[in-house]
């Protein structure tokens, strides 16, 4: 008997036959990896991505510590210094009201940061609720919240804009709340027709059986399976606000003096790009910088997120 016993271990050429002859060790190892190591691995194989993380690092810094390197502050007048070059006492030099532009980019980028997130963190979840929510029901409930959705799709949301920022005085937290509340409707319909497969599923199916509630059932097993889809979303609707309130604080519509924005900058310095080129390179390097950095980033977490894609490399 003993001399069969060899015959009866199956050597590591055998195991490795099994395998697919394209399957390399690491992807051996990756199948024992947990997901979050995964997908960080895939991650930080796009160097595009990699290099966004880095630019929005250094913009994050700026706009935190950026005030601290400087004695002005955005709202600072230095009458002796009016549309004055960049120069050690004014690293950006002034406008023509005498501000600090360095301190005033500083503080403009924190405030388009600032909006930016908020508006693209609320309609996140705003969007994966309400889409979630219209596909489990289904029915009334279904056609009415797409019913809803398709109304406020076609309406002007560039007059409720104008009309809400002149009567809230450019205020910067009325900005977020009409930003917020007129730009959900899209990705819910993106989250709606995702979900109506997922609906569907044994996992939905069992925990409606067992008596779970229907917004647990969306909280805790739809919501998390579309969750990549939500990441990107939020990531890219970060460069989409971005630019969003940048145009509206450029033609008046959005933050307005004596608080300052990216947008403000801008429109302040394109009337004088010829004389005081400073006033609107500055700002516009910034938001250049903001809405690629994170369109990088979101690139990145799109295909480390995706099973099928190759551009991030094999972890």
């Amino acid at each position: 008997m003993t001399a069969n016993l060899p015959e009866l271990q199956p050597t590591l050429d055998d195991l490795d036959a099994e395998l697919s002859p394209d399957e390399s060790l690491s992807e051996r190892r990756g199948r024992h990896m947990s997901r979050r190591t995964l997908y960080t691995r895939r991650f930080l194989r796009n160097k595009g991505a990699v290099v966004g993380v880095v630019i929005l690092g250094l913009l994050v810094l700026f706009a935190v510590l950026g005030g601290f390197l400087t004695s002005y502050t955005y709202s600072d007048v230095d009458f002796t210094n009016l549309s004055s070059e960049p120069s050690l006492d004014h690293l950006f030099g002034t406008n023509g009201s005498g501000n600090d532009t360095y301190a005033q980019a500083a503080h403009g980028l924190g405030r388009s940061m600032i909006i930016a997130l908020s508006v693209s963190l609320l309609t996140t979840v705003i969007s994966a609720f309400v889409g979630a929510a219209a596909a489990y029901f289904g029915g009334t409930v279904e056609r009415a919240i797409l019913g809803l959705v398709h109304f406020l799709l076609v309406v002007p949301a560039f007059l409720i804009l104008a009309l809400v920022s002149q009567s809230a005085g450019g205020d910067w937290r009325a900005l977020i709340i009409v930003l917020t509340a007129l730009g959900w409707m899209y990705n819910a319909r993106v989250v709606w027709s995702l979900s109506t497969s997922l609906r569907e599923r044994e996992y939905v199916q069992a925990a409606r059986f067992m008596g779970v509630g229907s917004f647990r059932i969306v909280f805790r097993h739809m919501i998390p399976n579309i969750g990549s889809l939500l990441i990107v979303t939020f990531t890219l609707g970060v460069v989409a606000t971005v630019q969003g309130e940048t145009a509206l604080s450029f033609i008046g519509f959005g933050v307005q003096l004596p608080d300052v924005s990216l947008g403000t900058m801008l429109s302040d310095g394109a009337g004088s790009l010829s004389s005081s080129w400073w006033l609107f390179v500055f700002p516009a390097v910034l938001v250049t910088l903001l809405t690629v950095s994170m369109a990088l980033i979101g690139d990145g977490l799109r295909d480390a997120l995706d099973p099928t894609s190759r551009s991030g490399g094999r972890a």
